[in-house]
């Protein structure tokens, strides 16, 4: 039996268009976009659900954690905090705050997520799907569509042995991350080598062709590549070469792939992605939490590259801020305006841009409101103080420049409303595990 939703406006790839129903079958997806000529709707303008591609849900408990000046301050000291924290959770910990990182990103826009899991092995050591497992019901229980990328991690460094710490997050035999991938099920599934950092590059395409026997020949790819200045120096010093060039030598990189970050390409670095149709994975917040720097999107997007966000390590969840970050960089880095903006204004050619390479990141039909789509929406509340004097592109514009998530009235996945007004439909039960579980696991941090 088909849902049918009604609303005042929604945002196609073709444009805004007016008073329109659309209709949804059991799977969750669009059937039909039709005209509605009643005075009925179940919203005022509905957006195509943010694809978040990019999260490592677990982080979510690090949120108070890491911020104490230590030296040098850099990603990396955070990094250690960040392997306390992981040594200490269980798969019942991580069911609990992978259930409430799925629910924040409902509350603040995303509708779906790729999930760069690399927290495998359980506390002992010991192997399974149990970490993996986790992650998909915390993503079933919070109601958000999910891609799982499980992440092949294998080195501490270039040329270095993984340390005790990082002992939970490697495979050390390709046949080993296989097996993993081969046993899980019920979920859209991808592959990620962590970095040419934790994973020797010269494996990847074996990974990749090993990876085709267990889940066909199309699947999204991830990597993180060109984060931080320290790897790029390291990198050139023990290859020679910089993680981008390395990564073109040794894989047949197409439009399946995602770079994640690769903050520090250089200009030729980006046109060679833009050459191979990769996306490029931003998370304007995390990267700037971080310290990471600016990955040069304005020229990038100038040349047709696509782009995705993400919201990578959690501390904050919420698209719009994401977005906002993303142009706002951008402008620090130019000291100009509307840097990703077109003739429209900024709010539509942003979203949809986000949306787009979403799509490609997480390998589902996301991030789009047309037949075939999943009905996955973002519905924009008429009474915000923000958005109430405005419509169309200009609504969009102020949501991006001046919203937050509170200009929300509802989130739906599948055309099912999980989120109304803030208020997620499992309510303060998961706040509640939540609460409890973060404060066994940071006590004595």
């Amino acid at each position: 039996m088909s849902t049918v939703l009604r609303f005042q406006h929604i945002l196609t790839p073709d444009g805004f268009e007016r008073q329109k129903r659309l209709l949804i079958d059991d799977m969750g997806r669009i059937e039909s976009i039709e005209d509605e000529a009643g005075d009925a709707y179940d919203g005022w303008l509905a957006l195509p659900g943010m694809p978040d591609a990019h999260s490592h849900c677990f982080q979510r408990a690090m949120v108070g954690l890491g911020e104490t000046a230590v030296g040098e301050d850099s990603f990396w000291s955070w990094r250690e905090a960040m392997y306390g924290l992981a040594t200490r959770i269980g798969p019942e910990d991580l069911q609990v705050i992978a259930t409430r990182a799925f629910s924040d990103m409902l509350r603040g826009g995303f509708t779906s997520v790729a999930e760069f899991h690399y927290l495998h092995h359980l506390p002992d050591g010991s192997p399974g799907t149990e970490m993996a497992e986790a992650v998909i019901e915390g993503a079933r229980l919070a109601g958000i569509r999910l891609t799982l990328l499980p992440v092949l991690y294998q080195s501490g460094g270039f040329g270095a042995v993984a340390t005790s710490r990082q002992q939970r997050f490697v495979h050390r035999r390709i046949d080993d991350y296989l097996d993993l991938l081969g046993r899980l099920s019920g979920v859209t599934l991808g592959i990620a080598p962590h970095s040419v950092r934790a994973v020797d590059p010269a494996i990847i395409a074996d990974i990749e062709s090993g990876a085709r026997e267990v889940l066909g020949d199309t699947f999204p790819r991830h990597i993180h590549v060109s984060e931080q200045r320290l790897e790029v120096e390291e990198c050139l010093e023990f290859h020679g070469k910089t993680p981008i060039e390395l990564l073109v030598e040794h894989v047949p990189l197409d439009h399946q792939w995602s770079l994640v970050h690769a903050t520090h390409a250089t200009g030729m670095e980006t046109e060679e992605m833009n050459r191979a149709g990769v996306t490029a994975v931003l998370c304007p917040l995390t990267e700037a939490y971080l310290g990471d720097g600016l990955f040069h999107a304005a020229a990038f997007h100038r040349v047709g590259g696509r782009i995705a966000v993400g919201s990578d390590s959690n501390v904050r969840i919420d698209a719009v801020e994401e977005l906002r970050m993303l142009e706002y960089g951008q402008r620090l880095r130019l000291q100009r305006r509307a840097c990703l903006a077109d003739a429209t204004g900024l709010g539509r050619p942003l979203w949809q841009l986000a949306c787009r390479g979403g799509e490609y990141a997480l390998g589902q039909p996301v991030g789009r409101l047309e037949s075939g789509a999943f009905a996955d929406l973002v519905v924009l509340d008429k009474d915000s103080a923000v958005l109430a004097p405005l419509e169309g592109g200009q609504a969009l514009d102020a949501f991006i420049t001046a919203g937050s998530a509170q200009d929300i009235a509802a989130v739906y996945v599948g055309g099912r409303r999980v989120v109304e007004h803030g208020a997620h439909e499992r309510g303060s039960v998961t706040d509640h595990d939540y609460g409890a579980t973060i404060r066994r696991l940071v006590e004595g941090l």
